[in-house]
């Protein structure tokens, strides 16, 4: 996918290589992304889509940090950042629980692969839409994003991390648990297209 520029520390390397050579449940589509230059001295960068049947039901982005002079907020050198975006069914949208189902989600995901990590933190926003006037023959529409991030206890490891993420990224769409994960609940997926 990407070749890490030359120079840089061998554990990003390592790190980037255990990226590369994850791979997702088969509807779980991930590619390269320009990578951000001004979070951390060395970064890397995944986009993701989750399809079914020719429809795109969540995306998202993955990055992997690294800082190699440590950096205390994430109490390391190395940072996972995140975001998972997914269309909902209205009336889910509307649970006021949503939120913390959706955050139980990314840590029990982690905690399945048995991922160590510090200082984990983010956001859950479900928002809902209704449309009138010139759209109103639109059905209303919900939307969950979830940001997160945390520092990886072992970057060897990012692979693992990586796959725990798509994981949540596949549940957020509302497919069915793979087998041999543990039990969970998945949204519901929406009926008709994914509007951009």
């Amino acid at each position: 996918m990407h070749d890490p520029a030359s120079g840089a520390p061998r554990a990003f390397r390592q790190a980037v290589a255990a990226l590369e050579a994850a791979r997702p449940r088969p509807e779980v589509r991930i590619g390269p992304l320009p990578a951000p230059r001004r979070m951390a001295p060395f970064a890397f960068a995944l986009q993701a889509t989750v399809g079914l049947d020719g429809e795109e039901l969540a995306d998202g982005r993955f990055v992997l940090l690294h800082e190699p002079a440590g950096e205390t907020s994430w109490q390391g050198d190395f940072r996972m950042v995140t975001l998972a975006r997914a269309e909902l069914e209205p009336e889910l949208g509307a649970d006021p629980l949503l939120p913390e189902v959706a955050w139980s989600w990314l840590t029990e995901a982690l905690d399945a692969r048995g991922l160590e990590r510090w200082e984990p933190s983010g956001t859950v926003t479900h928002a809902g839409s209704s449309f009138f006037g010139g759209l109103a023959g639109r059905p209303p529409s919900a939307e969950l994003e979830l940001r997160a991030s945390w520092t990886p206890a072992d970057p060897a490891a990012a692979g693992a991390h990586l796959l725990a993420w798509c994981g949540l990224l596949a549940q957020c769409a509302g497919l069915p648990p793979e087998s041999g994960s543990p039990a969970v609940t998945a949204l519901p997926r929406r009926r008709g297209p994914r509007r951009v």
